[in-house]
């Protein structure tokens, strides 16, 4: 029974290259003399070096690695030993310098330790899969590079009904993924069963379009009659761009998700082909991700070809192995005609979510026709397959007015090209929309940095207060503290005084009593010298006294 179809809005047909450089074999690439890893290599969190300068490594050791969620580590392609950890080019549109971990190749290819396997995957729970996946590196190798644990892990409180590989890889240049499938059927589909145990799916979908009829049928024999129950291979029209997700998503299963969920909302789980191909050497063979398949094709190359490439080779060294005319060659794309962006420096390197190197002669490169005004054709929102409005995102987004930019839903384009593709004035509108939403995220980022920089100053404030305010509660309870002892010493003083007053009119009074009974005790002679000595004194006193 045929698989019922559904379309998306807009799209194109576009002419295909593929078969130029489709083989019967990939070529393994050899081991370069320098290999340049950029710590960030997918969506998410950068990786930290854990190796450093002189340090020895060996094949498959982790040299880059975070605590985050949100990535994945970086692992040696091969032994060498570890020459400098500094900035490079890395492959981005914006042509800036990067972090990267330079490693000089010894070319004994020596592995780390011994590697763990698993065939039995089965017997693992899926939160062993989801460790496995994410130790071993793993990105997804079809688009943006987003970490591939972390999409096998959509939650309690979501059930996966759908698990879909694409393999419709639309571009039509690229053929690294119809290789792929032609040549490791068997491991794409160990792949897809690993994952579908790990999200607990209950149908699998290989989405595949019609122009690459041999990796349909090598996907086809490599089912056995158990799995075919619950997974099928559908045969797709080939439409740029079905290879999109939420397109895939579309044409496979007639759902669309809204612009502000994710596949697994609509319980739809979603991953590349070469992403299985990894998992299966992951999870199986115990080998983590340090290498993939990648088209060297176009107008410039000589012997179009698909290598697997350790990340970190210079671009320039695959260049090479296909012969291209640098002499001849006007522009390195990195991707396909679409979706791809200039390289201006050939000793960029290979990272993880590189898939194609596109050459082109000069008659190829299209600089000299200008942009033109806008003629209000609306041919750019026949094509858009996100049913966008591409001429008001244009006119917004050259305003720099972001508020009406993003009300006109611009997070949602998928940057396929199609509008520019078709537009007759020749506008870069792709440009127009990365370059709006690069602003909108840095404002987003400047904002977070803002409000972290006003609590952090908040906090402090209120800190100063409440320290001002503990410091005046103490000086309080210290004065009263000597108000106290001062008033108690007070008391005791007065009090002591009081005694020694008493004591000195006792004593006194005593004297005079002793006095008093001496006196009593004098005989009259005794007596009599008294008077005379004190009559004398009395005369003494008035001879004395002037008056």
């Amino acid at each position: 029974m045929t698989r019922k179809l559904w379309h998306f809005h807009g799209g194109l047909k576009l002419k295909g290259h593929k078969q130029i450089s489709i083989t019967d074999s990939v070529d393994n690439t050899p081991i370069p003399a320098q290999l340049i890893l950029p710590l960030q290599q997918h969506i998410g969190t950068p990786t930290v070096p854990i190796v450093q300068v002189g340090d020895k490594v060996k094949k498959g050791q982790v040299i880059a690695t975070t605590q985050s969620m949100v990535s994945t580590p970086i692992h040696a392609p091969t032994s060498g030993i570890i020459s400098a950890i500094e900035d490079h080019p890395v492959p981005h549109p914006s042509g800036l310098l990067a972090p990267c971990i330079i490693i000089d190749t010894d070319g004994q290819d020596e592995w780390f330790e011994q590697r763990e396997t698993h065939s039995q995957f089965h017997l693992l729970e899926p939160e062993e899969l989801r460790k496995l996946i994410r130790d071993a590196g793993i990105v997804g190798l079809g688009g943006a590079g987003f970490p591939s644990h972390i999409k096998l892990q959509p939650g309690q409180s979501k059930q996966v009904e759908t698990l879909i590989l694409n393999g419709a890889e639309c571009e039509p240049w690229i053929s690294c993924d119809a290789l792929l499938m032609q040549q490791r059927p068997r491991d794409i589909i160990d792949g897809l069963h690993i994952m579908r145990h790990a999200i607990h799916a209950s149908k699998c979908l290989i989405g595949i379009e019609d122009n690459k009829p041999k990796a349909i049928q090598a996907l086809q024999d490599a089912l056995t009659e158990d799995e075919k129950q619950h997974t099928e291979i559908v045969t797709i029209p080939t439409i740029y761009p079905t290879g999109s997700e939420k397109q895939l998503i579309k044409v496979l299963t007639g759902q669309e998700i809204p612009s502000d969920k994710l596949p697994i909302d609509i319980g739809v789980i979603c991953h590349n082909v070469g992403t299985a191909a990894a998992i299966a050497d992951a999870v199986i063979r115990g080998i983590p991700l340090i290498s993939r398949y990648v088209t060297v094709t176009g107008t410039a190359t000589q012997q179009p070809h698909n290598l697997n490439a350790l990340f970190g080779t210079p671009m320039n060294f695959l260049l090479q192995r296909c012969d291209v005319q640098l002499d001849k060659m006007a522009r390195l794309l990195l991707g396909g005609p679409m979706m791809g962006f200039k390289i201006n420096n050939l000793n960029t390197p290979i990272i993880k979510t590189t898939n194609c190197l596109l050459t082109l002669k000069q008659e190829d490169v299209d600089d000299k026709q200008s942009a033109l005004p806008c003629i209000r054709c609306s041919e750019c929102a026949h094509v858009c397959p996100a049913q966008l409005l591409p001429q008001q995102l244009y006119w917004w987004s050259k305003a720099k007015d972001f508020d009406k930019v993003q009300d006109y839903n611009v997070f949602d384009c998928i940057e396929c090209g199609c509008c520019a593709y078709v537009c007759p004035s020749h506008i870069p509108l792709v440009q127009y929309y990365r370059a709006a939403k690069t602003e909108i995220w840095q404002q987003e980022r400047d904002k977070q940095k803002s409000d972290h920089a006003r609590q952090r100053h908040e906090f402090r404030q209120h800190r100063t207060e409440l320290k001002k305010l503990e410091d005046e509660q103490r000086r309080l309870k210290k004065k009263a503290l000597l108000k106290k002892t001062q008033d108690v010493n007070t008391d005791e003083t007065k009090k002591s005084a009081i005694e020694e007053a008493v004591s000195r009119v006792q004593e006194k009074k005593q004297q005079q009593t002793i006095e008093a009974k001496n006196t009593e005790n004098l005989t009259g002679a005794q007596r009599k010298q008294i008077d005379e000595a004190d009559a004398r004194r009395e005369q003494l006193k008035q001879d004395e006294d002037p008056n």
